[in-house]
C-alpha cells in the first residue's frame, strides 16, 4: 500500500480553508438556531392559541424530514419559489438553522416545563409578571437542565455540516473531495478528512461529557 503524505501536506492550505468554512458554518448556524429555537419554544409555551398548532406542525415536520432533504430543498427549490438565488453558504446556513431550531425549541420547552409550576405561581404571588418570572426564576433553572443537551446537539450540528458539500459549499468535506478528484489519491484524502474531523470533533465530545457532569441536575 502506497500512502503518499505529500498529497496532504501540499494541499494543506486548501484543507485549512475548508476547516475555516466548516467552523464558521457550525458557529453561525448554532447561534442562529439557538435564537430561533428559543423564540419558537416561547411561542409554543406562551403564544396565542391559534399559533401553537402551526408551531407544532413546524417542529414535527423538521423532525420527520432528514436534514439533507431540507438543505437540498433550500438550495434548489427555495429560489424557484421565491425567485431569490442565494450563495451556497447562506442557503446552507438557512437550511441548518431551520432544521436544528426545531430540536432546540423542544429542548428549551422541555427545560422550561421541567421547572416546578409552583415556582411560577409563587413568583407571581410576589408581584412579578409572567415575563419577569420567566426571566428571573424559570430560565436560570431551565438553562442548567438544557445546557448538556444543547452541547450534545452542537456536536451533531458540527458533523452535519459535512452534508452541505452536496451544495458546493467549500467546507472540509467538499474541499477534500475536490482534491481527491484532482489527484486521484482516494486513500490519502479520505483518511485526512476523517482524521481532521476526529481532531476537531473529539475535543467537542469530551467537552460535552464535562458539561454533562458539571451541570447535571440530580434533584
Amino acid at each position: 500500500m502506497d500512502f503518499d503524505f505529500t498529497v496532504i501536506t501540499s494541499h494543506a492550505r486548501f484543507l485549512g480553508s475548508g476547516i475555516v468554512v466548516t467552523l464558521l458554518l457550525s458557529i453561525l448556524s448554532g447561534l442562529s438556531s439557538l435564537a430561533v429555537g428559543f423564540v419558537v419554544a416561547l411561542a409554543r409555551l406562551y403564544g396565542p392559541r391559534g399559533l401553537k398548532p402551526l408551531v407544532v406542525l413546524y417542529i414535527d415536520s423538521m423532525r420527520a424530514i432528514p436534514v439533507l432533504v431540507v438543505l437540498v430543498w433550500t438550495f434548489f427549490a427555495l429560489p424557484i419559489v421565491t425567485g431569490i438565488t442565494m450563495p451556497p453558504f447562506w442557503a446552507a446556513l438557512i437550511g441548518l438553522t431551520v432544521h436544528l431550531a426545531a430540536y432546540v425549541a423542544e429542548i428549551v420547552r422541555s427545560g422550561v416545563e421541567s421547572v416546578r409550576p409552583g415556582q411560577t405561581r409563587a413568583a407571581m404571588a410576589l408581584g412579578m409578571s409572567r415575563a419577569q418570572a420567566l426571566r428571573r426564576i424559570i430560565l436560570p433553572q431551565a438553562s442548567r437542565r438544557i445546557l448538556p443537551v444543547l452541547a450534545s446537539t452542537w456536536v451533531s450540528l458540527f458533523k452535519d455540516t459535512s452534508l452541505v458539500s452536496v451544495m458546493a459549499v467549500t467546507e472540509l468535506a467538499y474541499v477534500a473531495m475536490q482534491i481527491r478528484a484532482q489527484t486521484f489519491r482516494v486513500l490519502e484524502m479520505l483518511t485526512a478528512m476523517a482524521a481532521i474531523y476526529w481532531l476537531l470533533g473529539y475535543p467537542q465530545a469530551k467537552l460535552v461529557d464535562w458539561i454533562q457532569r458539571r451541570f447535571a441536575v440530580t434533584e
